[in-house]
């Protein structure tokens, strides 16, 4: 029976403090707010058994005035407490075996996107975007029956008040333009509006709000446009007839009341730091036996992890590592819109939204490089190799990442020359797959784009790697070698050379999210210089070349791509977000299209499965694939072979 306890105000410090160490960055307490012991019902998994959940606040203190407070953009205008230092707070969920001594020792660590969990949906097949609690959503409980402790705690502040999320000071009196831009996809002539932070003055002399059809096309003010604040934090746009419902809207501001921000690498440094027993904080972390942390980001939290290393937050307050290892996955060369003022965590740049916005410039790879465009010579993990503090990493890219946040900057130098990784850093391109998929997905059409999703997930080859990444990190058990595009193979081309197969349709001209050198000093930012264009060549079935192929797109029923389109009537032609594309191969030959035909390729859906599982014992030799999971994928495999029409 599932046993829950409330807790409130339950202070794990009480009974046990710290050894004294002065220290400028720490946690300085925890409280439970909720205990679920056991979860899931009661579920055991394998030899570790059963698990509880463990909810609290961290109550964190940091002095504006140290190395890392230096850091933190406008924390020294911040209010401090008597003490000297700028208190804040952040959620904190915690999962662990009931039994402590079924731990693995690693501490498995999700940098939450948007306050979300996404790792139960990838790594365990699970279902929901919450900290599971219930047995329906936990999956096959694959990271459990490893004998992970998994947590989450947040870094993003502005979120609903269920998310994983930060709570950073206010920074009072100060003021500056603040720029959002929407882009509605609807057909309303009037809509609501959010604002990121509120109007210092609600006078609309005092604000701009343009309108234009593609990202570098110029801003306008057309006739109907018109807009009015609601509220400080509020505007209802007056749209004019007849434009696209993909036009993009842009409103510049004088904001105040900027957030400290920034803090959200900090309290995920110490947090972590916390809760794997290191010296400095003021009480003792609720978790024992941790000997070594994971991270794993996806997406925006790929980001967020990338640019937290760059920032040099894999040391604590006192020098130590915090992560032994990060697996940054889907976040391409950018970097986060985090540490700045008025910053805006959640945008980052795409083809057609929010294209110019902060995040993606120099440097986008981990080894040093000197940027022929700007002269900077820099590298993420530039300040972690003057301290020692790097951990083991591994980024994982799909073929959205080389169009939309232009990955083939990770391999290849702004010059267009081939890169070589540094021994601790692995790249895995997943080819074919798009941004985000769940195990369980179906190739769809949506009114926004042009083509039928792309269905493959890439969570197969991910939980190999994740499987790798504890050995590398416990074991010292080197994963496989990178497999990642470059221009040195013929594998990454420039996309005027890129290899379109012919087929029945070719209504299909591929774009980029082309990258420039920004001066965002200026409100909207200044283009300067081109970064090369360049993207995986395909294979005659379209396929991309490079990479890691999941046994569904190594024997596949059509094309996959890692992008789409935008449709007719929602800014067409430009490319549809992050969404991928399946384009089936014909069912029979067919002149109008060179792709082999299904006919040709497999008798029925057993032969299909039968070669999608011979794919998966190939790359479970390659250590690209666990073997508990090829019934799975050639399940799947005849659900995609019965969708065939």
């Amino acid at each position: 029976m599932l046993k829950t306890t409330k807790l409130l105000g339950t202070t794990c410090g009480l009974a046990l403090l710290m050894a004294p160490l002065t220290v400028q960055a720490k946690v300085t307490d925890f409280t439970v707010t909720n205990t679920v012991s056991p979860m899931f019902e009661g579920q055991s998994f394998g030899d570790v058994g059963a698990y509880e959940r463990i909810d609290g606040v961290a109550e964190l203190a940091i002095d504006p005035n140290s190395p890392r407070g230096k850091k933190i953009v406008d924390l020294e205008h911040a209010v401090v407490a008597e003490d000297g230092l700028v208190h804040y707070s952040t959620k904190v969920s915690i999962m662990r075996p009931v039994e402590a001594g079924n731990a693995n020792g690693t501490l498995f660590y999700e940098v939450p996107n948007r306050g979300r969990n996404l790792s139960t949906i990838l790594l365990n097949r699970g279902g929901g975007t919450g900290v599971p609690e219930e047995a329906k959503n936990v999956g096959d409980g694959f990271l459990m029956e490893e004998g992970y402790t998994r947590v989450w705690s947040g870094w993003q502040t502005g979120l609903s008040e269920a998310s994983i999320s930060l709570s950073a000071p206010v920074i009072p009196g100060i003021t500056g333009l603040s720029r959002e831009e929407y882009v509605f996809d609807k057909g309303e002539p009037v809509i609501t509006a959010k604002l990121s932070y509120p109007a210092a003055d609600m006078d609309p002399a005092n604000a701009t709000l343009t309108v234009r059809q593609n990202a570098n096309d110029p801003r306008s003010t057309v006739p109907g446009l018109s807009f009015k604040y609601l509220s400080a934090t509020e505007i209802e746009i007056t749209r004019p007839e007849g434009l696209d419902s993909g036009a993009i809207y842009e409103f510049i501001y004088t904001a105040t009341d900027p957030v400290a921000t920034g803090l959200g690498f900090t309290a995920t440094a110490d947090v972590v730091s916390f809760l794997r027993g290191s010296e400095g904080h003021d009480v003792a972390s609720p978790v024992t036996g941790i000997d070594n942390a994971v991270a794993l980001g996806i997406s925006q939290s790929g980001r967020f992890l990338r640019d937290f290393i760059y920032q040099g937050f894999n040391a604590d307050e006192t020098g130590a590592k915090v992560f032994d290892g990060a697996i940054a996955h889907i976040a391409g060369s950018r970097k986060t819109y985090t540490n700045y003022r008025f910053s805006k965590a959640g945008r980052y740049s795409r083809q057609h939204e929010d294209h110019d916005v902060q995040g993606d410039q120099f440097p986008f790879t981990y080894p040093e490089l000197t940027d022929p465009l700007t002269g900077s010579t820099d590298g993420i993990l530039k300040e972690c190799m003057s301290t020692d503090t790097c951990p083991k990493i591994m980024q994982t890219d799909t073929s959205t990442e080389f169009w939309q946040a232009r990955a083939a900057l990770l391999s290849t130098a702004p010059d267009g020359t081939a890169i070589e990784m540094p021994e601790n850093v692995r790249l895995y391109f997943l080819a074919g797959a798009q941004h985000f998929t769940g195990w369980s997905s179906a190739s769809k059409l949506t009114d926004k784009c042009q083509f039928p999703t792309n269905p493959v997930s890439e969570a197969p080859v991910m939980r190999a790697l994740t499987t790798n990444m504890l050995n590398w990190t416990t074991q010292g058990t080197e994963p496989p070698a990178s497999q990642f595009p470059s221009v040195s193979d013929g594998t990454l081309v420039p996309l005027s050379e890129l290899a379109l197969p012919d087929t029945a349709d070719d209504t299909y001209v591929p774009v980029f999210n082309v990258l420039q050198v920004r001066d965002h000093s200026a409100v909207p930012p200044i283009a300067g210089g081109t970064y090369p264009v360049l993207v995986p060549q395909l294979d005659a079935d379209g396929i991309p070349m490079g990479g890691v192929l999941d046994p569904r797109i190594e024997e596949p029923l059509g094309t996959y791509w890692g992008w789409n389109l935008r449709n007719d009537g929602f800014a067409e032609g430009n490319l549809c977000g992050l969404t991928g594309a399946f384009l089936p191969f014909p069912l029979e030959a067919n002149a109008e299209d060179t792709r082999t035909p299904i006919s040709a390729r497999y008798t029925d859906a057993d032969d299909y499965a039968k070669a999608v599982t011979e794919a998966s014992e190939a790359l479970i030799a390659s250590g690209l694939m666990l073997e508990g999971d090829v019934g799975y994928v050639a399940e799947r495999a005849k659900e995609d072979f019965a969708g065939l029409k």
